[in-house]
């Protein structure tokens, strides 16, 4: 990966909408060898795909939490299949530490999200324990990766 491809990534974190033509100006190149390069970042999986960013609240989706699992390691593929098939579950990540797990949850309201913890997510496979952090506000979202590739020495 070049500085251009660099660029392209970064235009692109900053507005997927660009058109290639804006985007290959953005950054001296013309549409064609751009449509080119941004397809090859597609291929080679840097770019994974191109998405709306959604406001949850817009939604009525008010409650942010972090909720932290801890599971019967006998049972964490059926944990992951039922986390990976639930509509409120914004993401899933694996973690060391004293968790097994860090869940992104998203809910109406908090009585929504109590209705979750209790009779969702205390049922899932394998779920042993929890602790759960409601988020107050977003502090940062979306970092850009290639003020994070900039910043490596």
């Amino acid at each position: 990966m070049d500085d251009k491809d660099k660029h392209i990534i970064s235009k692109l974190e900053q507005d997927a909408r660009l058109s290639y033509a804006a985007l290959g100006e953005s950054i001296g190149l013309s549409k064609t060898p751009c449509w080119n390069r941004v397809k090859h970042l597609q291929q080679a999986n840097i770019i994974t795909g191109f998405a709306a960013q959604i406001d949850p609240c817009a939604l009525g989706l008010s409650v942010r939490a972090l909720v932290h699992v801890v599971i019967d390691f006998e049972q964490y593929q059926k944990f992951e299949q039922a986390i990976i098939a639930h509509n409120f579950v914004r993401s899933c990540h694996a973690v060391t530490g004293e968790f097994d797990y860090v869940l992104e949850i998203l809910a109406k309201d908090i009585n929504d999200f109590d209705k979750l913890l209790r009779v969702e997510l205390s049922r899932i496979p394998g779920v042993l324990r929890f602790n759960t952090s409601i988020s107050t506000r977003m502090v940062k979202q979306n970092g850009l990766y290639t003020s994070m590739l900039s910043n490596q020495g």
